[in-house]
């Protein structure tokens, strides 16, 4: 089976738990995800099955979007609820005041990756030396806030919760953390939900409990994904028979003489039936060169 399923990820279990708990409900061995999500969150996860995990690192690095809560005057160690606290602080800030602060972190921002993440720093994962008690520097880097709006708010618990549409690479734990500082308080990450993946809304997405329905009813299949459908975002070629041959070949095909990839950049490949056969990338010597191959496994 190839193709791609949007899972709704339950919390408790890591990215990497509820893959396997995935394999084991449909089968299949060959899977993939992209966009890990932190065990305590929730949402969108895009599975990769059979010859669609050849296209993980083509997928269209596209926005992501959140649903966040974040309590405003407790710190931890994580800058999450599961974390340690280090300290809880008086707050005075006021939904007004919550309001005001995100005005701040709108478009594009320096964010500093947790310690608690898997960035890499001299060969080492951040959280392995969170985990041994170590901080260390971290490159700061540009992120950008598409939008950022409060939905829900309850004061007497201070308790704010808002709705995140940002570039791929943003932590909304970070995120809160920057708020709490700049209400000078302090916040942590109480509860995360991701509501869009690699172009896919949450509610489109299938629970671990609907996934092993589908499966027993036979509609799996209905709810695939194809793996061209998911790259979209590339502009589509076709190519002539020869052609077709030679690309599914690995052998690179010269632009002059394709129709419709003038512009540097990849492209979706297709035979002249319309059989998907792989994504080619035109570069600068006006040949396009095979990215992916396009195999059903």
């Amino acid at each position: 089976m190839t193709g791609i399923l949007i899972i709704d990820k339950p919390g408790g279990l890591t990215s990497f738990g509820a893959l396997i708990r995935v394999k084991k409900i449909i089968k299949q061995k060959k899977c993939g995800h992209t966009g890990t999500l932190d065990p305590m969150a929730t949402g969108a996860l895009t599975v990769l099955l059979g010859g669609a995990t050849r296209f993980s690192e083509l997928l269209p690095d596209s926005d992501k979007a959140y649903t966040a809560t974040l309590r405003l005057g407790t710190v931890t160690d994580t800058l999450d609820i599961t974390g340690k606290v280090l300290g809880q602080n008086e707050v005075t800030a006021k939904r007004a005041d919550f309001e005001k602060a995100l005005g701040q972190f709108k478009g594009k921002i320096m964010q500093t990756p947790p310690m608690f993440s898997a960035v890499s720093v001299d060969g080492r994962r951040l959280y392995e030396l969170a985990r041994e008690g170590k901080e260390v520097e971290r490159a700061a880097r540009e992120v950008e806030i598409h939008s950022i709006e409060l939905t829900g708010c309850d004061e007497e618990s201070n308790e704010y919760t808002i709705d995140v549409s940002c570039s791929s690479g943003t932590y909304i734990r970070s995120l809160a953390d920057d708020i709490g500082r700049a209400l000078g308080c302090g916040a942590t990450l109480t509860a995360l939900r991701r509501t869009r993946a690699n172009g896919f809304s949450v509610n489109t997405a299938l629970t671990l409990e609907t996934l092993a329905e589908a499966v027993e009813n036979g509609t799996l299949a209905e709810r695939l994904i194809s793996v061209d459908t998911a790259l979209g975002a590339y502009p589509a070629v076709k190519v002539t028979d020869a052609q077709a041959v030679r690309f599914s070949n690995g052998g690179e095909l010269m632009t002059d003489r394709l129709g419709g990839a003038k512009e540097p950049g990849l492209y979706r490949v297709y035979s002249p039936g319309g059989t998907f056969l792989g994504v080619g990338e035109n570069r600068a010597d006006g040949n396009l060169y095979v990215k992916r191959v396009f195999r059903d496994e």
